[in-house]
C-alpha cells in the first residue's frame, strides 16, 4: 500500500497518461484485442447488453470503453420528481455539505469552492447536496442527464491526475479538489446543478456531446467557457459525456428545492437510477 501510495506522487501523471490515450486508440488487431479481453475476462464486463456485443469487433480499445448500450438497457426512473443517477458505478459518498466541505473519506474532506475553482459557484451549494460516484472498469462510460437543465458555463481546472481508486481516495488529501477536472454548470427548473467529471491517472479524457473532446489537452491554468453565443439544452437522462476511460463524477445540487436520499457508501448505482427527488416550491 505505501509503495503504491509513493507512486501515485512520483509519476509523471500526464505523461504516463498520454501515453494510455494514444495506446488506447491504436488499431493494430493483436494488441487491441489482447487489451480488451483482459478487461472483460477481469472485471466481467456484461456485453449482452452493448449494441455491439463483440468486444473484438471494436476498432480500438477507447471505442470498446466508451461503447454503446442496447436500448432499454437503462431506463429513467418514471418519477419525474427524481433526480437521476448520472452513471453507472458505486456511491463513493453522498450526503449534505456542511459547512462548505464535502467528505471524502476517513476524516478527510474538501471545500466546495477547492472542487469547483471559485466562491460564487460554491455558495450556491452551502447548504446543499452531493453524491461522488466512482467508475470502474467494467463500468459504461457515458454520463447522462440528472435533470434537465441549461448549460451555463464549462470550467476546465487544472490539476494532478492521482488514481481515484478507494486506496488512493482514503489516502490522498483532497484528492478530487487537486486533480484536473472538467465541471459543468447547468440550470434546471429546480435551480443550478453542476456536474463534476474528474480526471485521473490513465483516465484523463473527457468529451462533451457539444464540444466533443475536451481533455486532453490539459489545461494550465483555470479555463471558463461561459455559453454566451449558443444554447445547450438538455433533458433528464439525455447524453452529456463520455469519459475515455473511467473516474468519478461528483453531483452537486442545492439545498433549497433538491435532496440526495440515504445512499450507502459502495453502493451500486446505474444509470438513471434515481438518487433523489426535487422539491415541489411551497405555496404561501
Amino acid at each position: 500500500m505505501r509503495f503504491r501510495l509513493l507512486l501515485q506522487y512520483a509519476l509523471p501523471h500526464r505523461f504516463v497518461s498520454r501515453l494510455v490515450y494514444y495506446a488506447t486508440r491504436w488499431t493494430f488487431a493483436p494488441w487491441k484485442n489482447w487489451l480488451i479481453g483482459r478487461i472483460v475476462r477481469h472485471y466481467r464486463v456484461n456485453m449482452a447488453e452493448a449494441t455491439q456485443s463483440n468486444p473484438y469487433s471494436y476498432a480500438h480499445f477507447n471505442a470498446f470503453f466508451t461503447r454503446a448500450l442496447k436500448p432499454g438497457a437503462r431506463l429513467a426512473d418514471p418519477d419525474p420528481t427524481c433526480v437521476l443517477s448520472p452513471v453507472d458505478g458505486r456511491v463513493s459518498q453522498s450526503g449534505r455539505i456542511n459547512n462548505e466541505r464535502i467528505f471524502q473519506a476517513k476524516g478527510k474532506s474538501y471545500t466546495t469552492a477547492e472542487l469547483l475553482g471559485d466562491e460564487t459557484h460554491a455558495e450556491l451549494y452551502r447548504d446543499g447536496y452531493f453524491a461522488t460516484l466512482y467508475l470502474s472498469p467494467r463500468d459504461y462510460h457515458r454520463v447522462h442527464m440528472p435533470l434537465p437543465g441549461e448549460l451555463k458555463e464549462t470550467v476546465h481546472v487544472p490539476g494532478r491526475l492521482f488514481s481515484v481508486a478507494p486506496f488512493a481516495v482514503e489516502t490522498i488529501p483532497r484528492l478530487f479538489a487537486r486533480n484536473e477536472r472538467l465541471i459543468c454548470h447547468f440550470q434546471g427548473v429546480h435551480g443550478p446543478f453542476a456536474i463534476v467529471m474528474v480526471g485521473a491517472l490513465l483516465v484523463s479524457s473527457v468529451s462533451t456531446v457539444w464540444d466533443g473532446l475536451v481533455i486532453p489537452p490539459y489545461a494550465s491554468s483555470i479555463r471558463r467557457t461561459p455559453m454566451t453565443s449558443s444554447t445547450v439544452r438538455l433533458g433528464r437522462f439525455a447524453e452529456l459525456a463520455r469519459f475515455h476511460m473511467g473516474s468519478t463524477v461528483i453531483l452537486l445540487l442545492p439545498g433549497e428545492m433538491t435532496q440526495i436520499d440515504a445512499l450507502t457508501c459502495g453502493q451500486v448505482v446505474r444509470v438513471g437510477q434515481r438518487l433523489g427527488h426535487t422539491i415541489a416550491p411551497s405555496v404561501p
